[in-house]
């Protein structure tokens, strides 16, 4: 049986970003627990949908949440990412 979890990486990774938003893409596989690749393809889907910005500082990458994005699905329709941000936190 597949191990599973009621968190997406999605959600996990905005979540990471959400407290450390200066991170790299091996600090946010490691702490999610996927590969980094599965981390650029959901930093891209993220990018692209427009939840997710980033700056280059340096070497490192500076993430920017749209808080007030609201969530995909039909059922959560009615929240932003902040909500889920801070119930999350």
């Amino acid at each position: 049986m597949k191990d599973w979890a009621f968190i997406t990486n999605h959600g996990l990774v905005l979540l990471y970003i959400s407290k450390h938003n200066q991170c790299t893409v091996r600090e946010i596989a490691t702490a999610v627990g996927v590969t980094e690749r599965t981390v650029h393809r959901t930093l891209a889907d993220l990018e692209k949908e427009g939840y997710l910005s980033r700056e280059k500082a340096g070497g490192r990458n500076v993430y920017k949440i749209e808080h007030e994005f609201g969530l995909k699905h039909d059922l959560t329709k009615d929240m932003i990412v902040g909500d889920l941000l801070h119930i999350l936190n």
